[in-house]
């Protein structure tokens, strides 16, 4: 052990002689003995190691580059937690990591391929990584592995790399051949022709997902749901499994690749476990999942867990109802985890899942502040602006937690929510109800990520400035557990109508964002909010309403080049709510659009007649989601939502280049280890800070690679 050489101790006679000469010596010599005896041991005695690891573990932001940085998160009262819950985190993190080869296969059908070339450099190369050019390929490789593929996480549009399709070449054919993911017969040089045209070719498969009017969105999109359809003939395909369903149907369509045939009947490769699509990653998902099961927190949960793996198994979506809703009603369990084909934002047409994976356990303190949120969700109902016809007559079973991540996977990692609400089946929530969490040490990673130069920025004065510095991440936190909590899981569909995913296609997610975001800014102001001691005060939300718009009209477009559209869901959502206030509120001045030495501003001066509008389109949207008028909701989205000036692109992007943010975050994810004795039985689940981003890539890839690189 180097510490106890460099701290050996004297022998025990010598430690005695030095004792007793000490006493008989001239008190000078003692004196002069002692300075020599302390100048000695300073000598002896090693340096402390170098601190940088406990400096970067400190650190909330690890890394930055492009548009992107990474951040770490804590796991907050982690020894609390007793060895069962820990075990069964362990598991339930080990089933999240195992199926990250599918979110990158279903953003796009040659990611893998990519990826693991990517990969295969990095981990064989022997030249010099010190070069502009190795820099750029580093760059391009942390990009793909942000956006779990090779298009924007966030705007959809193809990343191009800044290095040379000649450089590249060269670093392909220096790779160990074994490394690269070469098909049968296959050599590096055909590999090279395959990847010239999907990396460096801006016309092929220029879009991940594309939302635009006018263009078949499934032709024109480069998600792996689809091959040889399309967007019509994937409508009537789906369509007509909805009438057959009958009431309560499942979510059709969710976990399949749908494929078409040329003058016969399409057909469904469904994702499940065994011999499906996607089946040696399903497989090990399963796997942790069974090995779970005995450290489930009672039987409720456990039922949960075997009810996913027959979904798992079977591909039945029956049988994934039955999931959510045993899920639903596990409001007890400490320990609780989302493993599924989930949310269908990346799909054009709104059918099709992508994986995703979080594991959670209770913040139990900010859970009872909060709950009587979802204790009063019959008070939010009841006093929406929304038509009476449209609200709930009885809101149950809503359950609401703050919670502290430990592990996530597929869509949720690098880049993650901040607060989620489930399930999406309406039928589901009307009945058995929805659970909502706030996803805490992340949001509390992201303030500690900084952006109070940001606001200094385009805040519109100094009274703006001081109340975001206030009241900022209460009024954040709040609005997120409204957008979920009480959001999501408010209104409902008139009777008749079908799910929203079929009557408004592909504008549904933007608009269920819309009416969730509507509905929290609507009740930001709300006095029960004070009363309940939630909120601080009656001013806090107005640090709500001036983020909002700044962000709606402002801040988010650092995110997109001049000239393009809005494509993402939650960039359309915030702009069309956003834009429609503005318009509105301009009449009469409620809000103002400032310019100043060339920098535009938003200025509210009425913070009434804004909540006001809010709860104006607020009711138009819920009317919209609960009769299925997709003309309605083609024209809010298409008016206002999706166009924004070139020019105010421009000046935004150029007030952010001298920030010291990013506009993206994504996250390292902590290592979990289990401590085994010698018979193999886990005595303990120790937390491993990472904090280099391209190494937990690399392992990931090493440790959690269960596809082969083409699944088609």
């Amino acid at each position: 052990m180097p510490f106890l050489k460099a701290f050996s101790p004297l022998p025990q006679h010598a430690v005695f002689i030095f004792t007793f000469n000490l006493l008989f010596m001239p008190a000078l010599a003692r004196l002069l003995f002692c300075v020599l005896l302390l100048a000695l041991m300073a000598c002896r005695q090693t340096p402390p190691p170098p601190q940088a690891d406990a400096i970067a573990e400190d650190r909330v932001i690890l890394d930055s580059f492009a548009d992107l940085q990474i951040l770490r998160y804590d796991l907050p009262g982690w020894d609390e937690l007793s060895l069962r819950q820990k075990t069964f985190i362990y598991y339930l993190s080990e089933a999240a990591l195992a199926g990250r080869d599918i979110i990158y296969d279903q953003h796009c059908k040659y990611n893998l391929t990519v990826r693991k070339t990517l990969e295969a450099i990095f981990e064989s190369w022997k030249g010099d990584r010190t070069t502009p050019e190795w820099k750029a390929f580093e760059t391009y490789a942390k990009r793909v592995w942000f956006s779990n593929g090779i298009h924007h996480h966030y705007n959809e549009v193809k990343i191009l790399p800044d290095f040379s399709q000649e450089y590249f070449a060269a670093l392909v054919n220096s790779a160990d051949p074994k490394a690269l993911p070469l098909a049968e017969g296959q050599t590096p040089a055909a590999l090279l022709d395959t990847l010239a045209r999907v990396m460096f070719d801006p016309n092929f498969l220029p879009k991940r997902t594309n939302k635009e009017a006018g263009v078949d969105v499934v032709l024109t999109s480069a998600v792996h749901f689809y091959e040889n359809i399309t967007a019509d003939e994937v409508d009537r395909f789906y369509q007509q499994q909805l009438r057959a369903a009958g009431p309560n149907p499942p979510m059709v369509g969710l976990n399949s690749k749908l494929i078409g045939v040329k003058g016969g009947k399409p057909y469904e490769r469904v994702w499940r476990a065994g011999d499906g699509m996607y089946g040696p990653a399903i497989d090990r998902i399963i796997e942790n999942l069974e090995k779970a099961i005995p450290y489930a927190e009672n039987e409720q949960q456990q039922k949960v867990i075997r009810l996913l793996i027959e979904y798992y198994r079977t591909g039945d979506l029956r049988k994934f109802d039955e999931y959510n809703i045993a899920w639903v009603q596990d409001t007890t369990s400490t320990v609780d985890f989302i493993n599924g084909f989930i949310e269908v934002y990346h799909d054009p047409k709104g059918y099709k899942a992508d994986w995703e994976a979080v594991v959670q356990y209770n913040d139990p303190e900010a859970t009872r502040k909060m709950a009587i949120i979802s204790k009063n969700a019959q008070y939010f109902e009841d006093n929406s602006p929304i038509a009476p016809a449209y609200r709930k007559k009885e809101a149950k079973g809503i359950s609401y937690r703050v919670i502290n991540v430990a592990m996530e996977g597929g869509d949720c990692a690098p880049s993650t929510p901040i607060g989620i609400n489930l399930p999406n089946s309406d039928w589901i929530r009307a009945q058995y109800g929805s659970k909502s969490i706030s996803l805490n040490n992340i949001e509390n990673a992201y303030a500690r990520s900084g952006g109070a130069a940001a606001t200094a920025e385009f805040a519109h004065d100094e009274e703006e400035i001081t109340l975001a510095k206030r009241y900022g991440e209460v009024v954040s936190k709040m609005h997120t557990a409204l957008h979920e909590v009480i959001g999501h899981a408010s209104g409902q569909l008139k009777p008749g109508v079908a799910q929203p995913s079929s009557t408004l296609k592909q504008y549904a997610s933007t608009l269920e964002e819309v009416r969730a975001d509507l509905v929290a800014l609507y009740f930001l102001p709300d006095l029960k909010l004070v009363e309940w001691g939630v909120m601080p005060d009656t001013v806090a939300y107005r640090t709500g309403y001036d983020q909002y718009l700044r962000n709606g009209l402002l801040q988010q477009l650092r995110r997109i080049q001049p000239g393009q559209n809005l494509e993402q869901d939650h960039m359309r959502n915030r702009h069309l709510v956003s834009s429609w206030v503005l318009e509105r509120a301009q009449a009469d001045s409620a809000v103002v659009k400032v310019v100043r030495n060339g920098k535009t501003y938003i200025d509210i001066r009425n913070y009434t007649r804004v909540r006001e509008l809010f709860g104006q389109l607020l009711a138009e949207v819920q009317r919209i989601k609960s009769e299925g008028d997709f003309n309605a909701a083609r024209q809010l989205v298409e008016t206002y939502g999706v166009r924004v000036d070139a020019a105010l692109v421009q000046q935004v992007r150029d007030r952010y280049a001298n920030l010291p943010t990013k506009p993206y975050s994504g996250f390292v994810q902590p290592r979990l280890v289990a401590v085994r004795d010698a018979q193999g039985n886990i005595t303990d689940v120790r937390v491993e800070v990472e904090t280099d981003f391209v190494q937990q890539m690399l392992r990931f890839g090493r440790e959690y690679a269960f596809l082969p690189v083409r699944n088609d």
